[in-house]
């Protein structure tokens, strides 16, 4: 998913040396223990790019990473969606006003609110009022929990699914809406959705390394998965949803990509490529907007005015992050075959302005062993909020917990009663009675504490 943390800058920097992202990329890979292998990849202002890397393939394959080492990109995967998008729009094959149910199969119905349909511009902007993922997802495999869910599920969801928000008014991230954009320009194009973007994006820029299925020599390419605590994890396969991050890609290809984007070269997706920008909705952020595909820092640069254009990424194992300085014609790729509590849009950013700090190390939480009976009394359900339900189930000896519309992740116990997960940086605590029995559940994330009360069972 994306999250905005640009600010305001104020003093120009040149940019970075290798030595410097060297020293980055160091610090965060032997000291901090956050990743196994990264690469960052640098388009200049007059168009010279460079390519850093350190680390090695897998914690069991000593191979170094490199220029040409493919990652999956996770969420960067919805700006080349959006640009299908824009480059449909300028073709004549779709429209941003068109509605979604005119790109569905006969018998699927779009939900509406209020009389009015769900566009495809809501879904670029992630305004379609959808939530972020079906709320009947129930993955068979948590650990590829994307990999099972067929597009007869989505129509079946879509079909009897009830807005709760008002249509292009409100920013709620969607995998969901971003699944369904994919699906439907895949429709319009009579091409599966890899297909489309090879023949519409990767050929014409030369980016012979980005695809979805991953197979041949490009699998001896694949650096290898990871969580938090540097442990061989499943790659992840979305093939319903793949326009919200089915795409693996690597540097070399990303910075062909930087520079159609950045207009280092002329290519046919470059009229695409300005209306990606032309159209914006706020996110209910201060200075920042999300274009088709993008999210927009209005004073990210590293110049007053100067606009930092940037989307991130993570699956089960890697991280990513694409970004550009519109003004000053610059751009960032930072892959990682690790998936952790910091990210790597930290150092994209930082690196396209130096005044963006660093992101601090995370302090590292050690699990305990809890008694099995205790973590079963914490099963239940607990009211976040009217649309919000945390379901936590305990499974042979290990705690679950799943929020609507969400997949689920397992918390590790810190303590009795408090829990920790490595995938996303929240914590979850218990409150119990005087017989030890659960009455609510305390979600601490952001900088809040959100209390949830355990429902009726």
């Amino acid at each position: 998913m994306a999250s905005a943390s640009a600010a305001q800058a104020s003093t120009p920097h040149h940019s970075p040396s290798d030595a410097d992202i060297q020293a980055i990329l160091t610090e965060r890979i032997d000291v901090q223990k956050q990743s196994l292998g990264m690469v960052v990849g640098l388009v200049a202002p007059d168009g010279r790019r460079r390519i850093v890397a350190h680390g090695v393939m897998a914690s069991d394959d000593a191979r170094p990473v490199g220029a040409d080492t493919l990652y999956e990109i996770g969420s960067v995967t919805k700006v080349f969606t959006a640009l299908l998008l824009a480059d449909m729009v300028r073709r004549g094959e779709a429209a941003l006003a068109d509605p979604l149910a005119k790109y569905l199969p006969g018998g699927v119905a779009s939900p509406e609110r209020g009389g009015r349909p769900i566009t495809l511009a809501d879904l670029a902007t992630h305004t379609s009022g959808l939530p972020g993922l079906p709320e009947d997802f129930a993955p068979q495999d948590p650990g590829n929990p994307y990999a099972d869910y067929s597009v007869a599920a989505l129509y079946a969801f879509l079909s009897g699914h009830v807005l709760t928000r008002d249509i292009g008014t409100q920013y709620a991230y969607s995998n969901l809406g971003y699944g369904l954009l994919g699906q439907a320009l895949a429709r319009r194009a009579g091409l599966d959705y890899e297909a489309l973007v090879h023949a519409r994006i990767a050929a014409p820029l030369g980016m012979t390394s980005t695809m979805a299925t991953v197979t041949g020599e490009a699998r001896t390419r694949f650096a290898g998965a990871h969580n938090p605590r540097l442990k061989r994890v499943q790659h992840w396969d979305l093939p319903t949803l793949a326009g919200a991050g089915a795409l693996r890609s690597t540097a070399r290809d990303l910075l062909n990509f930087l520079e159609a984007i950045l207009g280092h070269r002329e290519t046919p997706l470059s009229p695409a490529v300005t209306a990606m920008l032309a159209f914006r909705r706020p996110m209910g952020i201060a200075d920042v907007e999300t274009g088709l595909g993008w999210v927009i820092a209005k004073s990210g640069g590293q110049t007053s005015g100067d606009e930092m254009i940037w989307h991130n990424g993570g699956t089960g194992g890697h991280q990513s992050f694409i970004g550009y300085l519109a003004r000053a014609r610059t751009g960032v790729v930072v892959l990682s075959n690790t998936s952790n509590l910091v990210g790597v849009h930290d150092i994209g950013q930082h690196l396209l302005n130096r005044d963006l700090p660093l992101a601090p190390p995370v302090r590292p939480r050690v699990a305990v062993a809890v008694a099995p009976d205790v973590l079963e009394s914490y099963a239940g359900r607990y009211q976040l909020d009217p649309a919000l339900v945390l379901t936590v189930t305990h499974e042979a000896g290990r705690l679950f917990v799943q929020a609507t519309g969400q997949p689920k992740v397992e918390v590790l116990a810190e303590s009795a009663t408090d829990f920790f997960t490595d995938e996303i940086d929240a914590q979850l605590s218990f409150d119990t009675d005087s017989q030890g029995r659960a009455v609510q559940a305390v979600l601490h994330q952001g900088g809040q504490d959100m209390p949830a009360p355990r429902l009726a069972s």
